[in-house]
């Protein structure tokens, strides 16, 4: 998907002559942390709330502020995972998107950044989780997919990450299946590090630990 798609036209645009009051209450009234300012329709920059708070003249026009807004901002045409850094980066909720030649066309925000990034990783596909830990040479995604294929499973999604403390890659897989005990026994077989699992049987287990709780209790 790609950042075009998720924009948000309902967030407000200010312009040079716009007050710092009427900014700060835009910001209030809409719960953003930053908002965009345009000239002729072409994109200056984020101006943010603590920079608003920090202005003296409430009645100036943020024209003054020029020297504090912020050049973030993704075209139109990129993935929407660049819109997630350049929040990331910039610390705000708010992203705008521009063309080519620097047009405004207006914002994604983190709420929409939100949704799209569950879509895309699956969040409301029903499934396993399987999460793995290992030395990066170890790594093959060719095996990964044989040993869940091999039990009649299916990966729909894979993510890796890297674990600071420890410099080893922790890969999670999203199955197609709740039943994941054979593919977690399989990992196990070939020597993976199941660091977690979550299927009908980890929901079992917790279910069955609950119950055995409550009994321990009543007993008292």
């Amino acid at each position: 998907m790609l950042t075009t798609d998720i924009i948000n036209q309902n967030i407000p645009r200010l312009r040079l002559a716009d007050t710092v009051s009427k900014a700060r209450q835009l910001i209030n009234d809409f719960k953003v942390t930053h908002l965009p300012v345009i000239s002729e329709e072409n994109f200056l920059g984020l101006i943010s709330e603590e920079d608003l708070l920090d202005a003296e003249d409430e009645k100036a026009p943020i024209e003054l502020l020029q020297n504090h807004f912020i050049p973030a901002f993704v075209p139109d045409d990129v993935h929407f995972l660049n819109a997630v850094n350049k929040s990331i980066q910039f610390d705000t909720n708010i992203i705008p998107v521009v063309n080519k030649t620097g047009q405004f066309h207006g914002v994604i925000t983190a709420s929409d950044l939100l949704k799209t990034l569950g879509v895309f990783a699956g969040a409301d596909e029903i499934g396993g989780i399987i999460v793995l830990e290992m030395e990066r040479t170890q790594f093959a995604i060719s095996e990964i997919s044989r040993i869940v294929e091999s039990n009649d499973c299916t990966i729909l999604h894979l993510n890796s990450t890297t674990n600071a403390a420890n410099g080893l890659l922790t890969v999670t897989l999203h199955i197609n299946k709740k039943e994941i005990a054979t593919v977690v026994a399989t990992f196990e077989r070939y020597d993976y590090d199941v660091v977690y699992f979550y299927g009908i049987e980890h929901f079992e287990n917790e279910i069955e630990s609950n119950y055995r709780n409550l009994m321990n209790y009543l007993d008292i």
